[in-house]
């Protein structure tokens, strides 16, 4: 059996709505892409929930997915005319073909050296070197996969930082990979915390499978204690609003402290927040993300 995919080119403010109607009109997916991706005309845009005043590409992608059988010049034209535009734009149909889709998608992660002493592997490979610590990972639903810059850059620290004994804070935990690692490092006692419920299940499904023994829970239970280290890789809007919360929990005399999810544009001003509780600097730089750590006093 072969799905229709189809696309076709617009502009930044037919997109959504296009979009929208598509679904309405029976598409089992539509979604927008940069039309000029790849190119020197490329769009990048960075950012957060409710950070972008104009968000879109000028010449933008919808790319929509039907069912074998439909009639997907009909479809179109109907959602043309729900979405309030004139003109069917020129669209082209590509047939994809049934596929295992989790063997496709697994097929994406492969096992990623963070160091000499340690590997991230997905929970569907084997590990390259079994003498090393084998973090052994199934994402789910949860952020947290290691591929991406920021969670590098908490995990690259958290080799760094901790010491035996340690009992550590993950704020924000997704997948519970820094928490799992920072207990893999030899911290003694380790929680999480996400607003996620997802996550929280994710993240302890990925504790049992690593051997370790840890505390996540969401939201609506609160986060109790002092640690001696925190870890929050989050976005730079939540790490506004939860620096008290999130420093409230960092012990007073020597604990540490490393946040991430900011990038390099944002890194001042984050760190001008936290100033009150903890003077933090750099402690690295990935692509255009930052990881800032302190200590407080």
């Amino acid at each position: 059996m072969a799905w229709q995919n189809v696309s076709f080119l617009t502009d930044a403010a037919s997109a959504e709505p296009v979009c929208d109607a598509l679904i309405e009109v029976g598409a089992l997916s539509a979604c927008i892409e940069d039309a000029d991706a790849g190119t020197p005309d490329e769009q990048p845009q960075f950012g957060e929930p409710g950070s972008l005043t104009a968000p879109g590409w000028t010449h933008s992608r919808v790319v929509a997915l039907f069912e074998p059988e439909a009639d997907v010049a009909a479809l179109l034209t109907q959602a043309i005319t729900q979405a309030g535009l004139e003109n069917v734009p020129d669209f082209a149909v590509d047939r994809i073909e049934e596929q295992n889709w989790v063997q496709l998608t697994q097929s994406q992660f492969d096992p990623i050296r963070v160091s000499a002493r340690l590997w991230i592997v997905p929970s569907w490979h084997e590990s390259p070197d079994p003498q090393a610590i084998n973090l052994i990972l199934d994402p789910g639903m949860a952020f947290g996969t290691g591929s991406h810059p920021t969670t590098r850059l908490c995990l690259e620290w958290l080799e760094r930082t901790i010491g035996a004994g340690d009992r550590v804070l993950d704020y924000g935990c997704g997948s519970g990979i820094l928490a799992i690692a920072a207990a893999r490092l030899g911290a003694a006692h380790v929680a999480g915390v996400d607003i996620d419920p997802q996550a929280v299940d994710a993240a302890r499904a990925n504790a049992e499978r690593n051997g370790v023994e840890a505390v996540f829970a969401d939201s609506t239970v609160p986060v109790a204690g002092e640690y001696d280290v925190v870890v929050a890789n989050i976005l730079s809007n939540p790490l506004r609003v939860l620096a008290p919360a999130i420093c409230g929990h960092v012990r007073p005399q020597g604990g540490r402290l490393a946040l991430s999810g900011i990038l390099r544009e944002q890194a001042d001003e984050i760190i001008a927040i936290y100033a009150p509780w903890i003077a933090l600097q750099v402690a690295d730089v990935r692509e255009d993300w930052v990881c800032l750590s302190g200590v407080r006093c």
